[in-house]
């Protein structure tokens, strides 16, 4: 069974980095602070559904988009993630 954090957080980082944004751009347009962001790339908090709205519209994406591969499947590459 997958890690549905860690894969989160592994689909934002990639999202980010693909936008060519550092944490703290994305956390100004996403108004969600540098450091929260940090810690949900790392897997080490769970981010709550507003944040995750904030995450997607700031990033312009899909709402499954940061949750491809929870499920197990391999289709980050699918979307473009990586």
């Amino acid at each position: 069974m997958p890690d549905h954090l860690h894969t989160f957080g592994a689909n934002l980082r990639r999202a980010r980095r693909r936008k060519e944004l550092s944490q703290e751009a994305l956390g100004t347009i996403a108004d969600v602070h540098r450091t929260h962001i940090s810690k949900i790339e790392r897997s080490i908090t769970e981010p709550g559904v507003r944040t995750v709205a904030k995450l997607l519209i700031a990033l312009e994406m899909s709402g499954g988009a940061l949750f491809d591969g929870a499920d197990g499947a391999e289709q980050a590459n699918a979307r473009g993630l990586e």
